[in-house]
């Protein structure tokens, strides 16, 4: 051993006979942050006088550019430790049991363990590379930010004091909050989260799960909630009347089949649904009173009721073909051919060849709702074709009662109500609405007297469906 060597076991042991102990600090940057807060006299040498440090209560060391932080062992009285965005790779904190406040974001600490710090209330370890935060030993916790780490799962479920929880840019597929009452802030966008369950925090007031893959989320508990965002996710229905305090909320890029917004206080700051292109209609309080900062600026489906609101499918409409010879399906925009109604029975294609005389479906869907149309395919050797029945309830399918004359062999048609009164008179290839005076007539047989150019004269009854 060198005789400097010597010297220098014989100084630190003179130091602890003479209660003088020393803590070894390794980290250069570390010590100089200590000399700075006037913890150590310097020069640097890798040592820093226990007695300066063991009380201390509260200890920043944040942007040090520390790559160890060996020695805060021995700062045993600490309760509140930030020593955020420097270069760790490790923290050990079996001696700071005290520690109440707990600060280490923008590190590279890949593993921390946090057990023994039952008295923890605030853990913001963002921005690290933790693959495990472990918070179940830790009951008194009332904030957690681990935002942007390489977190799989999370439990929260002994964490009864959670006010504000923040998870963003991992990859939790799932989050149990049930047993965290009194939660008033929830971050949790950028993960893989399919439902959120938030009915039993009452209290929260701030909820952000964007770009995760919710497909539903139910608001109807959460009366204080001001603020949602939640775009790009698989949204496809949002009823937020229940939420009057509400004045926050981006639901752009979702699936949104539905939209209410009507919850008596229509004075959001921001109202985003853009990007939901099968929201035909959305639901608020007074539809001729919407402020001029809700997006999409040139939205005109707004109404005061769900009921007002039509189908949005869009559905190719055919009418019916009466013919002589096999009828060809021609090609469709929307909707495809099926011989049952509802997508149902045979799937037919375009240029398919019809040769029996049928009804014939056209069936569209999406994720929302579904739209269905028919016409009849009617091959016969006579020269007309009187339908047995229409619809007239203006949903483009056999709204009007038509005999169709190939020929022109007829000269004209007239239509009686049950009784025998006249309601109407028209040519071949004419339709009725239905109405009498402008006034819909009921569902009922009618009757009808067809007269041809050769004065024959034909009669028979078609119904008349509402």
């Amino acid at each position: 051993m060198s005789k400097n060597s010597v010297i220098s076991l014989f100084f630190l042991f003179a130091l602890s006979v003479c209660g003088l102990s020393q803590t070894v600090v390794p980290d250069a940057n570390f010590e100089q942050a200590l000399i700075d807060l006037g913890l150590d006299s310097g020069p640097l040498d890798g040592m820093v006088p226990t007695s300066n440090i063991n009380l201390l209560t509260s200890l920043d060391v944040s942007e040090k550019n520390i790559a160890d932080l060996t020695g805060i062992e021995d700062f045993t009285a600490l309760t509140v430790l930030d020593c955020s965005i420097n270069q760790l790779t490790s923290l050990n904190l079996s001696q700071n049991i005290n520690l109440k406040e707990l600060y280490f974001f923008n590190n590279q600490i890949a593993s921390i363990d946090v057990s023994m710090l039952k008295d923890l209330k605030i853990l913001w370890c963002q921005n690290n590379l933790l693959e495990i935060v472990n918070i179940t030993q830790n009951p008194n916790i009332i904030s957690l930010v681990c935002r942007n780490n390489l977190l799989k799962s999370l439990d929260v479920s002994k964490n009864a004091s959670l006010v504000v929880l923040a998870f963003e840019k991992n990859d939790i597929s799932s989050i149990d909050l049930t047993n965290n009452p009194i939660l008033n802030r929830l971050q949790c966008g950028g993960n893989t989260l399919t439902y959120l369950d938030i009915s039993k925090n009452l209290n929260i007031a701030y909820i952000s799960c964007e770009e995760n893959e919710i497909t539903a989320i139910d608001t109807s508990n959460n009366l204080n909630l001001s603020t949602l965002i939640c775009y790009s996710n698989k949204l496809s229905e949002l009823d937020l009347s229940k939420n009057s305090s509400l004045v926050v909320i981006d639901c752009n890029n979702n699936t949104l089949c539905r939209l209410h917004l009507n919850n008596g206080n229509n004075s959001f700051a921001i109202a985003d649904f853009r990007l939901n292109s099968s929201l035909g209609c959305v639901v608020v309080d007074n539809p001729l009173n919407i402020p001029i900062n809700w997006e999409p600026l040139n939205f005109s489906g707004y109404v005061s009721s769900q009921n007002q609101c039509g189908n949005t499918v869009k559905v190719d409409n055919l009418s019916d073909v009466f013919t002589a010879t096999p009828y060809r399906l021609q090609t469709l925009i929307n909707g495809n051919y099926f011989t049952q109604s509802g997508g149902n029975g045979t799937m037919l294609n375009s240029g398919d060849v019809i040769s029996i005389s049928q009804t014939i479906y056209i069936y569209n869907e999406n994720f929302c709702d579904s739209n269905e149309t028919s016409f009849n395919v009617i091959i016969s050797e006579e020269s007309f074709y009187i339908p047995k029945y229409f619809t007239p309830n203006n949903d483009g399918n056999h709204d009007v009662w038509m005999v169709k004359d190939l020929t022109n062999n007829i000269k004209d048609i007239a239509i009686f109500d049950p009784y025998g009164k006249l309601l109407k008179s028209l040519g071949p290839n004419v339709g009725w609405n239905g109405t009498f005076n402008g006034k819909p007539m009921e569902t009922n047989d009618y009757w009808y007297v067809i007269t041809f150019q050769t004065g024959e004269v034909i009669k028979g009854h078609f119904t008349l469906k509402r």
